[in-house]
């Protein structure tokens, strides 16, 4: 009787000691994840100490490269060598992963895996199947997938959250702070400027120059930040990194009052082309290369490489406001953002057909 009552006692302690442990096991468990929800709603479970990050495309990847380099897993797309001069020599060894959704899905399932990341994240601009997207790559990859709204009006707090998510608020808070200080600016500037005092930009793509981001492409949003009017107004304005295809004639007609080309376009023929030339913007002298390295300083893609191009287009439409030392600006945002050190030569070969002509 004893001995039985010894046994049921010693399984009685034993079910207590498994169930106290279970229980802390599961403690410990919760602790290591938390419940997030992302921009469109959609709660997540996400590990509480994040380290290894992948970008679900170009938009993220540069958000991510500028708050957090260290825990990017690979690339949506591999930078071309251009981009990755800026970048330190073990970044250009990191695998690609593909286009993770949309048209052109491109996913490489097995460089993902091989990477392991511990969470992919999506950053940009909100579309009505966001959710859904990311709902699907969760769903084929079996890795937690958040989208985080990242736009001129809310890049400030997509740094932050980021911040709290990758342990790097110090970081984040500098970019969230650089940015809301700089619309804060162009927003002050532009405020002062008259309609009659209002100025036309002309932003042209490609190697002829007449593709052009037309008024309400969120690639030419800066335009009408600094206070200016975009030149082109179309019926249907295309939001593809190329714009809307417009003939010389029509270039004519909107009559810009400065112009800006894509790098690598048209900027070096203008100056022998007659049809160019008939441009009261051309004649003057009011025609510009955007900057580029690492990236373009308008737009391809819109993210957070339109903050210099802000200051840097302001500059070049409203010099009296905008008086701004365009290679000194371009320093400290190459530091910031893309942790590189700019020298004061680098900073004007980026500008060299981007500043006011000797006429």
């Amino acid at each position: 009787m004893k001995k039985s009552l010894v046994l049921l006692l010693c399984l009685v302690l034993a079910f207590s000691l498994l169930t106290a442990c279970s229980a802390q096991q599961n403690e410990q468990e919760a602790a290591q994840t938390f419940t997030f929800t992302d921009s469109c709603g959609r709660e997540v479970e996400l590990p509480t100490a994040i380290d290894k990050v992948a970008p679900s495309g170009a938009v993220a990847q540069m958000i991510l490269y500028s708050v957090s380099p260290d825990t990017l897993m690979g690339w949506s797309k591999l930078p071309s060598e251009k981009i990755l001069a800026y970048f330190p020599a073990e970044f250009a060894a990191l695998p690609e992963f593909g286009q993770f959704y949309g048209k052109n899905v491109s996913l490489n399932m097995e460089a993902l895996i091989a990477a392991a990341p511990q969470v992919i994240i999506d950053l940009g601009d909100k579309k009505p199947t966001h959710a859904q997207d990311m709902d699907a790559i969760q769903e084929q990859t079996g890795i937690p997938t958040i989208f985080i709204e990242a736009n001129l009006q809310t890049f400030p707090q997509a740094y932050r959250t980021l911040g709290e998510l990758l342990k790097c608020s110090e970081q984040a808070e500098k970019i969230a702070v650089y940015i809301e200080t700089t619309i804060a600016e162009a927003q002050g500037k532009a405020a002062q400027i008259t309609e009659a005092d209002k100025k036309s930009v002309f932003f042209g793509t490609c190697e002829t120059g007449l593709d052009a981001n037309a008024r309400g492409s969120i690639h030419a949003d800066v335009i009408e930040l600094i206070g200016a009017e975009n030149a082109v107004v179309v019926p249907e304005v295309s939001n593809k990194g190329g714009g809307n295809t417009i003939n010389m004639e029509q270039l004519l007609l909107f009559a810009p009052d400065v112009i800006v080309l894509s790098a690598d376009g048209a900027y070096g023929k203008i100056a022998a082309d007659k049809q160019w030339q008939a441009l009261e913007a051309v004649k003057q002298g009011r025609y510009y290369e955007i900057p580029l390295g690492p990236y373009n300083w308008l737009s391809s893609p819109p993210s957070v490489n339109r903050i210099i191009g802000i200051k840097w287009l302001g500059s070049l439409v409203y010099p009296d406001l905008y008086n701004y030392d365009m290679v000194a600006e371009a320093q400290e945002f190459y530091k910031l953002f893309w942790h590189y050190d700019l020298s004061k030569e680098e900073a004007q070969e980026l500008l060299a057909n981007s500043t006011f002509k000797t006429k």
